[in-house]
């Protein structure tokens, strides 16, 4: 037997996706759509699109900035029928998204049209599902730094025409000059000769700026000399700008260990001397936040530069001592504690931020931080592990260890009784030595 189907739900508003062609491009259920509305709502270039004897309805464009005066436009307009044209598939990347937001999806009835990624792999040949896409389209260039691997092909949705010469002087900058960038302008414009594309090596990129309406494909290759950032936690101390307050490589891939990022979670970082365990964190996945809170201008300024270098701008960085600065800032996921360990109601303060299922993890390398750090774990349980490291260098004529401070690290997910006594785990002691590299030389912080 059968479900009863769902009540028809009465659409509050038609999402119609267009393309370069135009009105030659729509379905015929979007040109319907169009026909019907009282209200048009879109960009002026995509109101342009539309012929004045097939839509009467009134034409409203978009105000600046466009998220919070969707509901307003909404409103003004309720109880009309509205269209709201979007560029492509208004579902990716588009106001689509901002629209369920608003209205609910149930109240949403959208009409894709294809985007410009499917039309940019067609052209090229390059399978969708293979590419890599980053959106510059108000937001900063360097989100793609995150997203250069060799051999990766990569799409860079443009915010205008001169998002190409940003893109190639970005990968020039990472040590990607040898990319070849594809600019395919005009796509989908239904006429052939409409499109364009220019390409070209990166490190040679000179090309004027062309249409704006355009798409970036990248072919990432990386100068030989140029470092290589995995795309798992544990990157090359060098790839950091730091004075010393750095948590080293080997001990920084076991704090992300701990830490286990996950999409769409938010990580504290207290004490963010480089920003190290900050901007990795959210290099796991491009919806991972981070809230790095350092007390130095000048470490803080430091940490934004790390994370614009790294390809996470969208690290928040507060300057300011804690637990003081920890107010307001929104619930955490997780938090890591690599210094300060011992100021007074730190530890306390970022206990109580966390809800239930949060993670806590706190480095340190002082015996009186180390105690405190015991005194939690028997009260909260959880894990409490040394990690040592050993570094082989010369020794004369031969070949030596030179062993780094060991580093005490708790790891603990809050319970739902966080009462002391709570919880059970058993101290682990573990030593880890790693011969390539130079040596570790630790500092005060672990960052």
């Amino acid at each position: 037997m059968s479900a009863a189907p769902s009540p028809a739900v009465a659409h509050v508003v038609t999402v119609v996706g267009i393309g370069a062609d135009g009105w030659a491009g729509l379905s015929g259920i979007g040109r319907e759509a169009l026909r019907a509305a009282e209200v048009v709502v879109g960009g002026a270039r995509q109101l342009a699109l539309l012929p004045e004897d097939e839509c009467a309805g009134e034409r409203v464009v978009w105000p600046s900035p466009l998220r919070p005066a969707v509901p307003r436009v909404l409103a003004a307009h309720a109880g009309r029928r509205i269209c709201v044209l979007a560029s492509g598939d208004p579902m990716f990347y588009g106001i689509g998204r901002t629209l369920a937001e608003v209205v609910g999806a149930g109240a949403l009835r959208v009409l894709p049209h294809p985007s410009s990624v499917s039309y940019a792999c067609a052209r090229l040949g390059w399978p969708v599902e293979d590419t890599e896409v980053v959106t510059l389209v108000g937001r900063p260039a360097e989100r793609l730094a995150a997203a250069l691997h060799d051999g990766r092909r990569v799409l860079v949705l443009s915010a205008g025409a001169e998002t190409p010469a940003e893109v190639a002087a970005l990968l020039r900058d990472r040590g990607f000059g040898p990319s070849r960038i594809y600019v395919l302008e005009q796509l989908g414009a239904g006429e052939r000769e409409r499109e364009r594309c220019v390409e070209g090596l990166a490190q040679d990129w000179a090309e004027p700026s062309g249409d704006p309406l355009n798409v970036v494909a990248v072919e990432c290759r990386r100068s030989p000399d140029a470092v290589r950032l995995g795309a798992v936690p544990g990157l090359p101390d060098t790839a950091y700008e730091h004075d010393g307050q750095l948590t080293k490589r080997h001990v920084r891939a076991a704090t992300l260990g701990a830490l286990a990022p996950a999409p769409g979670e938010l990580l504290w970082d207290v004490g963010g001397g480089s920003g190290s365990v900050a901007v990795e964190w959210m290099r796991t996945h491009r919806s991972c936040r981070a809230v790095s809170v350092e007390r130095d201008p000048v470490r803080a300024e430091r940490i934004g530069r790390n994370a614009r270098a790294l390809g996470v701008p969208g690290l928040r960085v507060v300057t300011g001592a804690a637990p003081e600065a920890l107010a307001g800032l929104p619930v955490p996921d997780a938090v890591f504690v690599g210094g300060g360990l011992t100021v007074p109601g730190l530890l306390d303060a970022c206990w109580d931020a966390l809800p239930v299922g949060g993670r806590l993890v706190a480095n340190t390398v002082t015996l009186e931080s180390e105690a405190l750090l015991a005194e939690r774990y028997r009260r909260f349980g959880g894990e409490l592990v040394r990690l040592a490291v050993a570094h082989a260098v010369p020794v004369g004529g031969f070949t030596g260890w030179r062993q780094a401070m060991p580093v005490t690290q708790w790891a603990v997910v809050k319970g739902s009784d966080a009462a002391p006594g709570a919880g059970s785990g058993s101290g682990v002691d573990v030593a880890v030595d790693v011969t390539p590299g130079s040596p570790y030389v630790p500092s005060g912080g672990q960052r």
